[in-house]
């Protein structure tokens, strides 16, 4: 696992900055604080910081050549069947130097060029340098475990692990995407390819990027298809179901380094473990985060898991002081990003490392297996939809009359239910999966910033998503656009920056492709039936789980912000989002931000949210915009 960057001048005779190169590859000393290589041409510059797993020895060394020196590799990841590769390459009279994954993906690319992509089985970010062609290859992987930014202009191309080492050139300007923060509002995070900084992109998952002559041409060379569908009986299934999953776990515990496993208590993660233990006699740790609120709490299922199971079990609990890193916070994830649960995520990957240097969690098991309650609710609501309008509005104003309760509370989710009986499909889910709708935008922007994108309907990437999908069922279609949006520019960003910043690794067997194609190749009654999300999984589980665990509905890895913003939240909210310097941006109607602080506090509206989005994106622009040049070293205290 590593961070990379580069950069190359399209003019040959022109030379990248040594100093430059430096820069780079320090502020990306957190992802890999083992080992620091940079490969220097004139006007070509390969960075890589390395968090060793596999391989310790110096031979895994990067940037790597080819024995040749024609070939230049900087890469981030893990190759699960590495072993397997390097074996053909050998009986084809590969000789190898190291032990490493990296070194069998270079001897693979050279032979089969972007066509190696198809062989890889793992997480990945990377980038190969072809100093006879003069061509930067760069690529990342299926579902986007691992990013890769880049920034071109008509002189030079620079990319990284995280933007902020692109932002260490002086030449990148240093400005806000307003489409991406408009994109970002909707969604509470920047969905790909856009990023939060104008010119700089995001390579999309499963694609590669060819750059020659000063030209990128991009590529796709991986699809999720959910056709056709499998027909075998239901106990053949659930026998592959846990072949498949039992393998990509058993794949991920190949290290030279500790493995453990984060536990969050919810039938995937459980799952994951539970296939550790099926794969080994030895000792597992596993880590869980907390809250002394019990209506987010999931501790004691983790705990019933880890007794169950017999884990060396380590717990913590997150408090609202958590908060006060928030700009250390935004300085990781490099972007406006408002999915609370990164502050849990990056307390218990703080406290695996203490123990372990690598951890498996259970991403990609409610994507992939239809777990999220929004799936359940879709597949209901669309069987009503044969009800007549006036009389779903009825059930709608019905609903409005229910106590507002807790973010959590049955209250709370009816309310959320009965708001969209009366909306097609698509703007049902949309609604649901929107912090702030268009009409939320037109009342909160300023008169300039409507104006300016009066046109862009941030929207239109969820339709472009279910067109993509050749599901034959709608609900199958919103997981696909899950898989393509919500998946690798929320979930995934957010585990790879919590588990980075601590120089942990975490792998997802979940999201090995293997599995993944499988789950969408079942048949839509397997993964759920009636009120029974992942039904195929649960059955799975049976007999290696506690039935409590196996039966309990999804609880999501939440956070108390809808309470914190009434209590130890409350003033900071305030000073932030009305404060003189945020205002001055020109972005919002400060009446309507006022609102919605008043609104929230009072206990009129939950509007949580949105406010965690607007402070979010105020803290980026004070650490980021404002700190100009990029900052080197991450601010420490809030209001920073």
């Amino acid at each position: 696992m590593c961070g990379v960057a580069g950069k190359l001048f399209h003019d040959p005779a022109r030379a990248v900055d040594g100093a430059l190169l430096d820069r780079m590859s320090a502020i990306l000393a957190h992802r890999g604080p083992d080992d620091a290589g940079i490969h220097h041409e004139g006007s070509v510059g390969l960075v890589s910081r390395r968090l060793a797993i596999q391989d310790l020895s110096a031979a895994g060394h990067q940037p790597m050549s080819s024995p040749d020196g024609r070939l230049w590799i900087t890469y981030n990841g893990e190759i699960y069947n590495f072993l397997l590769l390097r074996d053909e390459l050998e009986r084809d009279g590969v000789r190898f130097r190291s032990r490493s994954d990296t070194e069998v993906i270079l001897a693979l690319y050279a032979r089969q060029g972007p066509d190696c992509l198809a062989r890889l089985r793992g997480m990945f970010a990377l980038a190969i340098w072809d100093r006879q062609e003069r061509t930067l290859f760069a690529a990342r992987d299926r579902l986007g475990k691992k990013p890769l930014f880049y920034y071109q202009d008509a002189d030079r191309f620079v990319f990284a692990s995280e933007p902020k080492a692109i932002l260490q050139d002086p030449e990148v300007p240093v400005a806000p995407d307003h489409v991406a923060l408009h994109h970002y509002l909707t969604y509470g995070y920047v969905p790909g390819p856009w990023s939060a900084f104008r010119g700089v992109r995001k390579l999309p998952p499963a694609h590669y990027l060819v750059l020659r002559d000063g030209r990128t041409s991009l590529h796709r060379y991986w699809e999720l298809r959910h056709t056709p569908k499998r027909t075998d009986g239901e106990a053949a299934l659930t026998e592959e179901l846990l072949a498949r999953l039992g393998e990509a776990v058993r794949l991920r515990l190949i290290s030279d380094v500790p493995v453990g496993a984060l536990l969050s208590g919810g039938l995937d993660s459980s799952a994951v473990v539970a296939m550790i233990r099926r794969a080994t006699s030895g000792p597992i740790r596993t880590f869980s985060i907390g809250f002394d609120r019990p209506d987010y709490d999931e501790t004691r299922y983790a705990r019933l898991v880890a007794q169950h199971l017999g884990t060396e079990h380590h717990e913590a609990v997150v408090k609202p002081d958590a908060v006060a890193g928030v700009p250390r916070l935004v300085w990781h994830y490099n972007e406006p990003f408002a999915d609370s649960s990164a502050l849990p995520s990056l307390a218990v990957c703080e406290m695996a490392r203490g123990f372990v240097t690598v951890a498996l969690n259970g991403d990609g098991g409610d994507e992939t297996f239809l777990g999220y309650d929004r799936y359940l609710a879709t597949a209901v609501l669309n069987r009503l939809d044969w009800v007549p309008r006036p009389v779903r509005a009825l059930a709608g104003a019905a609903g409005r009359g229910l106590p507002r309760g807790m973010a959590k509370s049955l209250a709370y989710r009816l309310r959320r239910v009965t708001d969209v009986l009366t909306l097609e499909p698509r703007d049902r889910y949309a609604k649901w999966m929107s912090a702030f709708g268009n009409a939320d935008k037109r009342e909160l922007y300023a008169p300039a910033l409507r104006q300016e994108l009066r046109t862009t309907d941030s929207l239109a990437l969820l339709d472009q998503a279910y067109e993509a999908s050749d599901a034959t069922t709608f609900v199958e279609r919103i997981a696909h656009a899950d898989i393509q949006l919500y998946l690798p520019d929320d979930l995934l960003v957010k585990m790879d920056i919590a588990s980075m910043a601590h120089s942990l690794e975490v792998r997802s067997p979940f999201l090995d492709h293997e599995v993944v194609e499988f789950a969408a190749s079942l048949p839509l009654h397997l993964k759920l039936r009636g009120w029974t999300q992942k039904y195929l999984l649960r059955r799975a589980m049976r007999g290696l789980l506690p039935e409590a665990v196996i039966r309990r509905p999804k609880m999501g890895f939440g956070v108390p912000i809808d309470y914190w913003f009434r209590h130890e939240l409350r003033e900071m909210a305030y000073d932030v989002l009305l404060d003189t310097r945020a205002q001055q941006r020109g972005y919002f109607r400060p009446e309507v931000v006022r609102r919605y602080l008043d609104e929230h506090v009072e206990g009129r509206a939950h509007h949580h949210p949105r406010l965690w989005s607007l402070l979010m994106l105020e803290q980026w622009h004070r650490v980021f915009i404002d700190a100009r040049p990029a900052p080197s070293a991450a601010p420490a205290a809030c209001g920073a």
